[in-house]
Formats: C-alpha cells, structure tokens, sequence
C-alpha cells in the first residue's frame, strides 16, 4: 500500500489487475494506460494524448475506482456523458451525471447520493462545472480526481475551441490539491503545450500514445463523380454502420434523401433540425436502425458507437486534427474499419473563404489557414498518408504503414535523394528561419529584397535548385514535410525546420524517394483474396446480435454498450462452451459475466450442438454429454446412447466440474471417498495420474470414481490458494 499526494490510499499492482478483469474483461492493459494509471494514482497532473478508440476513458475510469472519493468527469456532451454512465452502470459502477437534461428532482436525488458518498464517477458539462455556486457543492465532497475530456476545446490551436473550457482553470486552481487529468484525441506539439497552460496544470506529465491507427484503412481520391464512387463503395459495405460527413446542413438532407431513393437505409443529421429530432435519429444509428447517418461535423462526438466500419468525407475537413478525430469514430473495437475522403479545390477555396469571413481575430486566422493548408496536402499526398499525419503530430516516421491507398498502390518514384539534400541543407544553412516561399527563393537563386537584406545570397546552397521551378519545389518540400525530414513550426511564424530524420539523410546515407511529377501510372498490388467466413461464425454471430438487440430494447440501451462486436468476435473465434472459458474471453468482466453468462453460453452450446457439419469444436464432445446430463440421463445411458464408455462420460463430467458448470458430482462421490483420495494425491506428491494416486489408497476405490474425487480437491485447491 502507498499513499498520494491527495490523502489517498492507493491498493495494489494486483487490485488494479483485478479491476481491470472485472469491469472491463481485460487481462492486460494497451500501451502506456498501466503507466498512465500509476501516474494518476500517485497524485500527479497529466495530458494525455491518445487516439479515439485507444482507451483514454479507462485513464481516468480506473483510477477512480481505486480512489477513495470522487472522480468528477467534465466532458462536453450530454450524449458522451449517457454513453459512457449507462456502460460503467452496466458493468457494476456507481457513476452519475449531472446535465441539463435532467429535472430538479433527478438532480437532488444525484446531489444526495454524492453528499452520502455513494458515486464513484460524476460527468458533468463545462458549462456546469463553471455555474455559480457548483464549485462550493463540490467542496462539500471528497474529490480524487479531475479528469477534463476532449481538452483540445481549451485552445485555440485545438480544432474545435470553446470558451467555457478556458474557464475550467478557475475550477483547478480552487483545487489545487486535486490531480487533474486531461484527455484528447489529436494536438500537436502547439496544442499541448497551450492545453497545459490553460488548464494550469501543474507541472504534467505529457503522456503521447502512437497517433497510427493501425485498423483503419484510409484512402483519399479526387471529388470526381463521386455521388457514383460513394454508392459503389456502400454497395460493398451492405449492412455495416458508418458516417458520411458533409460540409454543410443542405448537402447532408440531399444526399441523404437521394441514397434513400437508391434504397439506402439512412438519415441526416445537423445543427438546424429540431432537438427530438437530432435524439430521433442519433438513437436510430445507436439501434442499429439505420445503416448510416449523412451529417456535419455536429453529429459524432458524443458518439461511443464501437461497431462503425467505415468513414466517407463527402467533401474535404479544414483540418487534420477534425479529420483524423472523425475517421476515429470508426473502428473503435479494435476490428478493421475504412475511411475514405473526397477532395477538390473547390474544396479547399470554400473552406478558405469560411476563414476569411469569419468574426476570429487575426492570430485564430493565421492558424486555421495553415492548418487547411496541410488538410490539402494530406488529400493530395503522393506519399504513405499515415506518415503525413505521424510527422504532423511530431511522431516523425518514414516506414510504410502498409493500411493506406499510397501504401497499397504507390505512386511512381524516383531516388530524389540530392534534391532532399539541397533542401535541408539549405533549411539548416537558413538557420532554421524561414517559411517555404523564401527558402524555394533561397534554393531558385531569388535576388529579390527579402533575401538580400537577410543576406541568405551569401549561403552555401543558394541558387543550388535553380533548375527546379517554383511549384515543384513546393511540392517537393511538401513531400519532405510528410515524409518526416523536415516540419513546419507553427508556433514561430510557420517556419521550416529540421526534425530527428533531417540528419540521417544529410550525414548517414539515407536514400529518399520522392514522386516524380513525369509519371503518372500506378503501381498496383494484386488484391488479395477475401478470406470466406465460415457459416458457423456468421450465424453464431447473428443469434448473438439477436440477442443483443432484444436485451438493448428490454433495458433501453444502445447495443454496444452491453456488449460490443469484437467481444462478440472473440466468442466466435473461440467458441467458448464452458463458464470458465468464457471468462477467459477479453471483454468479459466478472459483472458482465455474473449477468449474461448463461444466456451466452446457451447461445453457443445450442448453435454447436444443432449442427451436423461442425465437426472437432474444442470441448465438443464434453458439450454433448452435458446436454444428455441435463436431461437426466444417467451416465450408463449417456455412454449407451453416444456410443462411448462409461468411464469416458465419468472424466467428462469431472471436466465439466472443473470447468465451474453446475454438475452434481456428489451423487457419484461421497466426502468420505474425496478425503481419501485426497491423501493418497498428497502422499504421491500431487501427481495427477490415477494409477499412481490409486496405489497409495488404503482401501481400493473405482477408477472413475479417484478421477471424480481428484476434479473436486484440485478444485478446492485452487479456491484456497486464490
């Protein structure tokens, strides 16, 4: 036991290990959330930066239910606040909330079972955590943890910025005692460091998470005909859930109405439609009633949705950071999901236009134009896009990452290894100085004034890429931007400057390949083959859904948050028939499994047992002598009726015992004959052969009987050694 800076004790290694199992289903934690997790518990401030679906709640959820007191969530949606009470309540967690949507009297009964110390987890809204008098309540409790999600909305440098998140400062320093987390999706370097500072966080760990989605496929192509492309791909997708996000609220009603005509199952989705409206459909896609929403921007973040397979961006994001937080959305349990965007300049001159009549003062201005900029070379990339991305992030790699289309069908490319080279010398030479136009006029040999006075006519490299036009080098230095050699820093006037590669290919013979803009053929790989699923799966998972949907309805949730598809998968996969190797599933909690075991497991051994064609199902054939058990067939007529020995139906029940299915074993072993096969196990030195255990009996005892007798001590054995 250690104790934190707040007062808290803190259990142990193992407990946290525990909790891990029991709520969530997890036996091991993903990257950093272990570490992530310590460092909460300790006392200490944090930033976390991890991608949508990576387990950034568990973050905070965890070390909550280690605390003593209250964690207090602010999170930005009513629908991300129910999403994620109704899951935690589900799984055994006393969690509330606090919004708008409630009535006083919901909200006295909330405020009495916090002041009674009886939640673990509160979520409540920014707006409410900064309202006259709420800070005071909260005084009243005793408070672990802060945990303040989707923290890019404090800064300007964020993609979706909100002033009432600023004021969350105000709520740190009035606790100063109290650890703050705070959790996002996307920021870059910028971001990170202005979250901080907003928040006064104190002295925090920054805790950065790969920003590679290895599960997401993504692909951008050229806006044309693209209503046709968007139907070819839905047409490939049937039945799978997904989100096509557009640019404005006219654009989600007319594609949504015109798929439909095309016998689509979808809706739309924005800001202008009626509130019962926005709650009609969002439940819609939560159920599984409609295959996919058209919306804007407006509709997702409050969405915990785990089974969207797939992405469409009807017309280009102004930002990296709302698009990659957007494609996130898919894929979110792990399994493989797809996000595909359209782009046009059309595209890029509108969501200029927005910039430039927009009310933002001049720095917000400056931002977003570079911002949109580096959306537009992400579209129009020739290179790997996740490394586009990656090295945006400050996560600076040149590897292939092999699930995107560049990856999969490159461009052609040439060894551009002296042009890359004249370019970073020449950004070194620039001391580090200088934006893109003037170093393309540094490496074209420019005399005009803005060299000259900065006397970059005297440096080694200039005039070195005269034989290179203007455009292309800008497409070229883009090309180094996304491979990782070079960044732009946009905190000092958007200025290019080295990164940790830039070395490697100026000092250590690294080779660049950039695209030549003579070529325009592709190198496709053949695809490969689909991998046939067995019939077996696909209606085992069927039922399984089934039954989901009609729990979900029954207790008026969405689906997901019972149980999502991939745990859904990992029972397809191993087809568990037994309590204990159900428990062994990842994704199965003690709660979960203490509430939905049986109905799963009858799901299961009923499928199996129905089919003629499965043949060698691990535990098959103890599943069919469990099922004539449970019709009161005696072991001799269980044995006569499968064709099988007696003695075999004996070591099946006794496996199906170990296994924790509710078999009366005692009706074939009394205490007396457990007890003396008990000394004779611990006289051979716990050897588990009957042979052996029966020589050192005093008395004689059948076989099938030491091998019943031995299921119920090693059992017990175990139970005291827990």
């Amino acid at each position: 036991m250690t104790k934190s800076k707040c007062g808290i004790k803190v259990t142990t290694e193992q407990h946290k290990y525990t909790i891990l199992k029991d709520i969530w289903g997890f036996t091991s934690f993903r990257s950093q959330q272990s570490e992530i997790v310590d460092h909460v518990l300790h006392g200490k401030d944090s930033l976390i930066i991890m991608p949508t679906g990576g387990g950034k709640s568990l973050c905070f959820q965890l070390p909550a239910l280690i605390f003593k007191g209250l964690t207090v969530v602010i999170s930005p949606l009513i629908a991300l606040m129910n999403d994620q009470v109704t899951a935690l309540k589900l799984s055994g967690v006393k969690v509330a909330a606090f919004h708008s949507n409630m009535n006083r009297n919901e909200q006295m009964d909330v405020e009495r079972e916090l002041l009674g110390g009886q939640i673990k987890l509160l979520y409540v809204s920014p707006e409410r955590a900064n309202s006259s008098g709420f800070p005071e309540f909260l005084h009243k409790l005793n408070i672990s943890l802060f945990a303040i999600d989707e923290a890019h909305c404090v800064s300007i440098w964020g993609n979706d910025f909100r002033p009432d998140y600023v004021m969350l400062n105000v709520l740190r320093d009035k606790f100063s005692h109290v650890p703050f987390i705070a959790l996002t999706a996307t920021a870059d370097a910028a971001t990170q460091l202005d979250i901080c500072r907003q928040l006064h966080l104190k002295n925090p760990e920054i805790f950065v998470s790969s920003f590679e989605r290895k599960n997401i496929f993504t692909e951008a192509r050229p806006a044309e005909q693209k209503y046709k492309q968007v139907a070819e791909f839905l047409h490939k997708v049937k039945g799978q859930s997904g989100i096509i996000y557009c640019l404005s609220r006219k654009e989600t009603e007319k594609l949504s109405l015109k798929l439909a005509q095309a016998g689509f199952n979808c809706d739309f989705y924005h800001a202008g439609m009626s509130a019962d409206d926005r709650k009609r459909v969002q439940k819609d896609f939560q159920d599984d009633k409609i295959q996919f929403i058209c919306a804007t921007i407006a509709f997702g973040m409050g969405i915990d949705k785990s089974n969207i397979r797939w992405i469409i961006h009807y017309s280009m994001p102004k930002n990296l950071e709302g698009y990659y937080q957007e494609i996130g959305r898919a894929g979110r349990d792990g399994s493989p999901a797809k996000a595909l965007l359209f782009y046009s300049w059309g595209d890029y001159i509108m969501l200029k236009r927005f910039i430039d009549e927009s009310q933002a003062n001049e720095e917000f201005k400056t931002v977003q134009y570079a911002k949109l900029e580096r959306m537009w070379e992400f579209a129009s990339a020739n290179e790997c896009r996740t490394n586009v991305v990656l090295n945006y992030f400050g996560e600076f790699r040149n590897e292939p990452c092999r699930h995107c289309d560049n990856c999969l069908n490159p461009p052609k490319s040439k060894d551009a290894t002296i042009t890359a080279q004249k370019a970073l010398s020449a950004v070194i030479r620039c001391n580090e100085n200088v934006g893109m136009n003037l170093l393309i006029d540094v490496l074209r040999g420019s005399f005009r004034a803005e060299v000259r006075e900065a006397g970059l006519d005297k440096i080694k490299t200039f005039g070195a890429g005269k034989d290179i036009s203007f455009i292309n080098w800008k497409i070229y230095i883009t090309q180094l931007i996304n491979k990782g050699f070079l960044r732009i820093d946009y905190t000092d006037g958007f200025k290019i400057k080295s990164t940790p590669l830039t070395r490697t290919v100026l000092f250590e013979d690294v080779k660049v390949q950039l695209v030549d803009l003579t070529y325009t053929d592709l190198v496709t790989e053949a695809p490969k083959p689909k991998q046939k699923k067995v019939i077996l799966e696909d209606e085992l998972m069927q039922k399984l859904k089934e039954w989901r949907t009609e729990l979900a309805r029954q207790k008026q949730v969405p689906s997901y948050v019972i149980f999502s598809d991939k745990v859904f998968e990992n029972i397809v996969a191993t087809k568990p028939l037994t309590r204990s190797d159900l428990i062994q599933v990842e994704g199965i909690g003690t709660v979960k499994m203490q509430h939905y075991g049986e109905d799963i497991l009858a799901i299961v051994q009923g499928y199996i047992s129905s089919q003629d064609l499965i043949k060698n199902v691990q535990g098959k054939t103890y599943l069919d002598t469990y099922q004539l058990y449970k019709q009161g067939l005696s072991p001799s007529d269980i044995a006569q009726k499968r064709g099988i020995s007696e003695t075999t139906v004996y070591s099946h029940l006794a496996y199906l015992y170990a296994k924790d299915e509710p078999v009366d074993i005692f009706q074939f072993v009394n205490e007396n004959e457990i007890a003396k096969v008990k000394n004779a196990w611990q006289k051979a030195n716990k050897v588990m052969t009957l042979s052996v255990i029966a020589e050192h009996l005093i008395s004689p005892i059948e076989f099938h009987k030491i091998r019943l007798a031995l299921a119920v001590v090693v059992k017990r054995n175990m139970n005291n050694d827990l």
